[in-house]
């Protein structure tokens, strides 16, 4: 019973608001002093350091090869899948896989950016004579300038930090944090450099929703069947069925003797007319068509379609060729891929 007793006030304990409090209050310390580490990398940006790395990974002709022990190794396959979807050729070696084979891998046109926060890692000191028999530039990514890593290195990136997060300031917190942020800062300002564009961007992500928004052109996915298209005079009746019978479903477009557009009717319209005191019989199309229909080129990419009807809170947009004749519908649905 004793024992039971015991048990039970500890899970009470664990349940208790006060030890709900410490462990918030323990989150919040952890947010906060990280937070405050990245200001301070921000605020003391060794600008030297920083151009000299990022000269040295811009003007590489070969690929920027990464890599780390443990945490920071896990960091640095991050920081290699950043840099390679934004248009930096970039893949991760284990220091340990290298100096037992990989270091094959490598070309003297590649720059090598080593990660270690106390800049004695072992295995990947190890690398550093491979590395200037080959001729490679190396960057290091550390928390100590003076460690034998960063003297053995063309560009330090100091992390200036004081202490681990880690309430024993042993486990890899603070440091993965900064070091990613670093990595971050570094392909960033590289697609900067070479004025990395969204469509280019699409171009190593054509698998994901954001690769086909950016790849995709109206004309792709604009509904082009069976076009609600009726005369100016027709009846009003008329263009119910027509609107009805048709893909686009509550859309009519009014075109002219020359087949342009000179306006649309939705089913906003015709509700509003039937709410009206008037004589339904007697109306036609261009006495209630919307003049001057919002109009984009089946060429334009489906971003910019997109972001068209959310600016102008429409649901539907006609699209036409270069002459201006309307070739296909397309509604917001279609636009947001």
């Amino acid at each position: 019973m004793e024992l039971q007793s015991t048990n039970l006030n500890i899970r009470e304990y664990y349940e208790s608001e006060q030890f709900q409090g410490s462990i918030l209050e323990s989150v919040r310390k952890t947010l906060t002093e990280q937070g405050a580490a990245l200001k301070k990398l921000g605020s003391n940006l060794n600008e030297v350091n920083f151009q000299k790395a990022l000269g040295l990974l811009y003007r590489c002709r070969g690929h920027i090869i990464v890599s780390g022990m443990g945490k920071s190794g896990l960091i640095g396959r991050k920081i290699c899948a950043t840099l390679a979807s934004t248009g930096t050729p970039s893949f991760f070696i284990h220091p340990g896989e290298a100096f037992h084979g990989d270091l094959g891998m490598i070309t003297r046109d590649d720059v090598v950016v080593l990660i270690s926060n106390s800049g004695e890692t072992d295995e990947v000191l190890q690398l550093i004579p491979s590395l200037k028999n080959f001729g490679n530039s190396i960057v290091s990514i550390c928390n100590n300038t003076n460690s034998t890593l960063a003297i053995n290195s063309d560009a330090v990136l100091d992390l200036q930090m004081d202490k681990e997060t880690c309430p024993n300031n042993l486990a890899p917190t603070t440091s993965t944090t900064l070091t990613l942020a670093i990595g971050d800062a570094l392909a960033i300002a590289l697609m900067n450099k070479r004025g990395f564009k969204p469509n280019d961007f699409a171009k190593y992500h054509p698998g994901g929703s954001l690769g086909r928004k950016l790849l995709t052109k109206v004309k792709d996915v604009m509904v082009s069947d069976d076009l609600p298209f009726v005369k100016p005079d027709l009846p009003i009746s008329e263009v119910i069925i027509t609107m009805t019978n048709s893909p686009t479903k509550g859309l009519a477009i009014v075109i002219d003797e020359n087949s342009q557009a000179i306006g649309v009717i939705c089913d906003g319209d015709i509700r509003r007319l039937l709410l009206g005191d008037v004589d339904i019989k007697n109306v036609k199309s261009q006495d209630i068509m919307t003049k001057n229909p919002h109009m984009i080129n089946c060429n334009e990419m489906i971003s910019k379609a997109d972001e068209y009807l959310n600016k102008h809170q429409v649901k539907q947009i006609l699209v036409c060729e270069e002459n201006g004749s309307v070739i296909g519908v397309l509604d917001i649905y279609r636009a947001t891929i």
